[in-house]
């Protein structure tokens, strides 16, 4: 399999470079001034210091200068650029690929996509670098605090074919938790919960509300451990925290849940690495609508061990 080569926009790390249009009718006299204005939240000082280095471009790949004059109806190239972050030393395993697809098993706090402090520490840039396909765009996600399989595709003209996949629910996910152990609760198993999931005050958890469902999943039990128990997560949809919500509602939170019921302190760079949280993506299913062939995937890892080899 021949390998796609690497674009003039990715750096030597690997990181893709990010695309910016400047609109008519602004009445920005530099570039810096542009981008200071488009991009508020970030400091002058950082955007002069991308320019002195080289990391804004047009899309001819020329280097420009903060004080070059604004040029309205064009495309600029940028790179992010991120001082420090967190180190996340546990790797992720590709278990397969072909000329369509990339699948990768991911341990828990690594981000998929870059984000806020996440960069180069991301499933993404990590994958790209490794495997030096810079076309690789995840087709569907998990959080950063779940471990386990998500799919890559390889070709930009095939993306939208699997991304479909999830849109019209045609891939079976399972997920495997450890969570509280309720006698009551098992007695019932398996059944299918259903709420209505919307966004909460806080932008990192969601809430039940009242109105019709929107989000299901079915539970099942697969086996008792002490106060604990291993469940079987089916979800039906796919909404954010679909089953961290879910089974905090049936009163057994997700061991090591950071977020339900109780939202503690964001960890910014000195991530506490010893308490995963135990749920974990452990089987993928879908038929490959490019090569029409049955795909079934599963995980390499377990849950009651979450020990990862470390990254030296």
């Amino acid at each position: 399999m021949a390998l796609i080569p690497k674009s003039r926009y990715v750096n030597s790390e690997g990181v893709s470079s990010s695309r910016v249009f400047l609109p008519i009718g602004l009445t920005h006299s530099t570039l810096l001034d542009f981008f200071t204005s488009h991009f508020a939240h970030i400091d002058i000082a950082e955007w002069q210091e991308r320019f002195r280095e080289g990391l804004v471009m047009t899309a001819d790949g020329v280097a420009v200068a903060a004080e070059d004059a604004y040029q309205e109806n064009t495309h600029l190239v940028y790179f992010r650029r991120l001082a420090r972050e967190p180190d996340i030393p546990f790797e992720e395993q590709i278990v397969y690929q072909d000329e369509h697809i990339l699948v990768a098993d991911k341990p828990h706090f690594l981000p998929v996509t870059p984000s806020g402090l996440y960069l180069h520490q991301t499933l993404l840039n990590r994958l790209k670098l490794k495997t030096g396909l810079q076309t690789l765009s995840p087709i569907h996600r998990i959080d950063r605090d779940t471990a386990g399989l998500i799919i890559f595709s390889i070709l930009p003209c095939e993306r939208a074919h699997y991304q479909n996949l999830f849109r019209d629910r045609e891939v079976t996910k399972i997920y495997e938790a450890i969570a509280p152990y309720s006698e009551e609760l098992c007695e019932k198993l398996p059944l299918t919960y259903s709420c209505r999931l919307e966004e909460s005050a806080h932008f990192l958890q969601m809430q039940e509300v009242e109105g019709d469902a929107n989000a299901q999943t079915t539970i099942e039990l697969l086996e008792v451990m002490g106060p604990w128990a291993r469940y079987r997560l089916k979800p039906i949809t796919g909404k954010k925290h679909q089953l961290r919500c879910h089974l905090n509602a049936l009163g057994i939170p997700i061991r090591h849940d950071q977020i339900y019921p109780v939202l503690t302190p964001y960890q910014e760079y000195d991530l506490d690495l010893s308490k995963p949280l135990q749920l974990l993506a452990s089987e993928i299913q879908f038929k490959d609508p490019i090569t029409s062939q049955a795909r079934s995937f599963v995980t390499r890892r377990q849950l009651d061990l979450c020990i990862y080899p470390r990254i030296d």
